[in-house]
């Protein structure tokens, strides 16, 4: 007796397109329900609608407990490093919040808690400076983004990152000062 296998039919991709015809359709009850379902549904949900709707200065300093908590962890309690979920603060914090001084604000917070605990604490390795070399280019682009008027006072917290990393290895330090310097020539 042969065995005959039957294709499995494909489901019809997801996307947006599908959802937004049905939601367009929705009254203004049933889109707050909605909102309010997928409030309830995560707390990653909950912090998104609180930075964009409700206080964006507050969400920023939960987004900076958590950095500070990553990347300069307890060592007495033997807390890892987590550089991934640092950056995740950002990039979703960045996603929920449209104002360019609070990514400049919480990308040079990363940096200085970054720069920080190799400072005290040694080298780390290349991936933790990677990341914060990346994060260096996000901040110096939020920062040139703003008014020239507030551009300064971020210029000097990057400066001092770069001059307290003197000592760092790993390319680390002539990245942050190749970045600096590209950005804020007349600065130096």
């Amino acid at each position: 007796m042969a065995i005959i296998f039957k294709p499995i039919l494909s489901m019809p991709k997801q996307t947006w397109s599908a959802v937004k015809t049905v939601v367009g359709k929705l009254s203004q009850d049933e889109l707050l329900g909605l909102v309010a379902d997928l409030y309830r549904l995560s707390k990653p949900n909950q912090a998104f609608l609180h930075a964009r709707y409700a206080d964006a200065e507050a969400a920023m300093e939960d987004c900076k407990k958590i950095i500070s908590d990553c990347l300069y962890p307890d060592m007495q309690r033997d807390r890892p490093l987590q550089v991934a979920k640092a950056k995740k603060a950002v990039a979703d914090f960045c996603k929920a919040v449209a104002e360019p001084i609070l990514h400049a604000e919480l990308m040079v917070f990363f940096l200085e808690q970054g720069n920080a605990f190799t400072v005290e604490y040694g080298d780390i390795d290349a991936g933790f400076y990677d990341a914060l070399l990346v994060m260096a280019s996000g901040a110096v682009q939020a920062i040139c983004g703003l008014p020239k008027e507030m551009q300064e006072a971020y210029g000097e917290r990057l400066a001092e990152v770069v001059r307290s990393s003197s000592y760092i290895g790993w390319g680390y330090h002539d990245g942050l000062k190749q970045i600096y310097t590209a950005a804020f020539p007349d600065w130096n």
